[in-house]
């Protein structure tokens, strides 16, 4: 899969026709990703840049649907269109400001740009994901668990490669029988993603925009992987967002990069502590 890296600073539009920071794709990529079934448009959750960006792809996919991993079903079906201009009313009323998501101010032009679209949840809620560590993801996730490849497990060297990348985000510093289980859980929340890509591409019509991490929206191990494996005439494309130049890890349809964020050490309380 070729992946096409575009940079946020030279993709802004100044066209009298577009809103300045509108963000401007090759001709051939914008045509394929308005032309997709589901569109994945990653995001570091924590960059305001990244949010404006899916707002601005959001606004020339004009998805009937919206997927946000943000949201549990029931939370989504609180997000009705006369809620959507009144960010203090929805942001209220989706319950985000105890989520633990980043500030509701940068994901509400989001639901603004798509203001007609019916939204979706797909999160997996802590408490679940816990109990899912028990009972294993399968069961958890229910009747779709064959059919989704739940009940299959990873080829050694990708289950390898997945433990690996889970004991780095978690700065080394976790128990390593600990990773198998957490890598489950990453599987559990991509299949629950493209489940809900699917319901709602099959009540609505689509397109549909799915709302993600990156790691989620990644075309080889995440979403679309799914999606091909339920459903190969799905047409599916991946977007990811890096920050100042950084590799994004995984395959994806395009990549634009934009600035990064400050942020604090997250692996510093683990120095402090002795680990």
């Amino acid at each position: 899969m070729k992946t096409w890296l575009i940079p946020l600073f030279a993709a802004i539009s100044l066209a009298l026709t577009a809103p300045v920071g509108a963000v401007s794709l090759s001709e051939d990529i914008l045509n394929r990703l308005k032309s997709a079934d589901v569109v994945l448009l990653g995001e570091v959750h924590d960059n305001p840049a990244h949010h404006q960006v899916q707002a601005d792809l959001v606004a020339q996919i004009v998805p009937k649907a919206l997927v946000f991993e943000m949201l549990t079903p029931q939370q989504a079906t609180r997000a009705t269109p006369d809620l959507i201009q009144d960010r203090a009313a929805l942001d209220a009323a989706l319950g985000w400001a105890e989520s633990g998501w980043p500030d509701f101010m940068m994901y509400h032009p989001i639901f603004l740009a798509a203001p007609q679209a019916r939204v979706f949840g797909a999160a997996v809620p802590r408490d679940a994901a816990r109990a899912a560590m028990q009972t294993g993801i399968a069961e958890s996730f229910g009747a779709q668990a064959t059919q989704y490849g739940l009940t299959e497990p990873l080829q050694q060297s990708e289950q390898q490669r997945r433990e690996a990348l889970q004991m780095e985000a978690h700065c080394d510093a976790l128990p390593a029988h600990l990773l198998p289980a957490m890598v489950d859980i990453q599987r559990l929340r991509d299949a629950r993603l493209a489940q809900e890509a699917v319901r709602a591409l099959e009540e609505t019509g689509g397109p549909v925009a799915v709302i993600t991490g990156n790691g989620h929206a990644r075309a080889d191990w995440g979403v679309p992987r799914f999606l091909r494996r339920v459903d190969a005439d799905v047409t599916v494309f991946a977007l990811g967002q890096s920050e100042e130049g950084g590799a994004l890890r995984g395959d994806f349809d395009a990549v634009i990069d934009g600035p990064g964020v400050e942020r604090p050490d997250p692996c510093a309380a683990f120095a402090t502590s002795g680990g």
